[in-house]
């Protein structure tokens, strides 16, 4: 058995146990960000108050560039107001689309800044792409944890694992926490579709294997989504699923579709996409763990855009 085996077996029987035992379940609160469309969960165990944030969103306007706190101070309130110890601020990867409030939010409240392994990865490629120069560390050590596949962490007395799930990024992981797991942008809602696959280490190949790798898991297991944009003919935002509607109804990626299927219409897709609004600002912020780059002489920190590089 495969170390990747042992780690969905392993995801699979916590999901199972929580299923079965409703003290193992997280509470969960999303909150939606209709700027940039991502979704940040609030994740909590009830025995303890003990809870994790993941994928927190800075607001940001980029016309002038300045930065604001709405969105995390939402958060905050809902923290303070439920009394919850936070312990974790998780990443599922180095977002394109949105610059994290993991800083503003560690400051006020606490906890420990956790992304995939692999960010190390998107480091090198973006760390050369902004000529970020030999100041900017590649080895992820703005984080202060770094999750391999299959390591597993507590959020009290909650059990989680986490899942390395590249294709998007190489870099994205999936974090099961009790019967819920939280995929980043491996997969949105079934009438949605996928990520794209195409930027600077993506793979479309990969991104099936993980997808797949994740619909593997039970039916029954709760799919939290780090993104929604209200498919055509949908009245409402949604970011939760299961893996069964995912496996029934996706429409990119339902059961039945090949690997050489998926490719070549995701592949075909993404060359029609734009890239992200925010992308220059996001990657440069974010594969600095949030935090912008060093102010200069005069005190201002400044954001590079490459011209014809990308």
């Amino acid at each position: 058995m495969t170390d990747q085996d042992q780690a969905i077996r392993a995801a699979s029987a916590q999901i199972a146990r929580a299923q079965s035992d409703k003290t193992l379940r997280p509470s969960i609160a999303g909150f939606f960000d209709e700027a940039t469309n991502t979704v940040t969960y609030v994740v909590h165990d009830p025995a303890t108050s003990e809870a994790a944030i993941i994928d927190s969103v800075l607001d940001y306007e980029a016309a002038s560039g300045r930065t604001s706190h709405g969105s995390a101070d939402l958060v905050i309130e809902y923290i303070t107001t439920h009394n919850l110890k936070v312990t974790w601020l998780i990443e599922t990867h180095a977002h394109a689309d949105h610059i994290s409030a993991a800083p503003y939010l560690q400051e006020r409240l606490g906890g420990q800044l956790a992304i995939g392994a692999h960010i190390v990865r998107v480091q090198e490629v973006f760390g050369k792409l902004f000529n970020a120069g030999t100041d900017f560390q590649r080895d992820g050590s703005q984080f202060d944890r770094l999750f391999n596949d299959g390591e597993t962490f507590r959020i009290g007395t909650l059990e989680g694992i986490a899942l390395h799930v590249p294709g998007h990024t190489p870099a994205d992981m999936a974090f099961i926490i009790g019967d819920a797991a939280f995929v980043g942008d491996t997969i949105f809602m079934p009438d949605f579709g996928t990520a794209r696959a195409d930027f600077p280490g993506g793979d479309a190949h990969q991104l099936y294997r993980s997808i797949r790798r994740l619909l593997s898991l039970p039916d029954g297991t709760r799919l939290f989504l780090c993104h929604d944009y209200k498919a055509p003919g949908r009245e409402d935002y949604a970011w939760e699923t299961t893996v069964r509607q995912q496996r029934e109804e996706n429409i990119h990626v339902h059961d039945g579709i090949t690997e050489e299927e998926f490719v070549k219409m995701r592949t075909t897709r993404d060359r029609t996409l734009a890239m992200p609004n925010l992308i220059m600002p996001s990657v440069q912020v974010n594969i600095r763990g949030g935090r912008l780059p060093e102010p200069e002489a005069n005190g201002v920190s400044y954001i590079k855009i490459p011209v014809n590089a990308v």
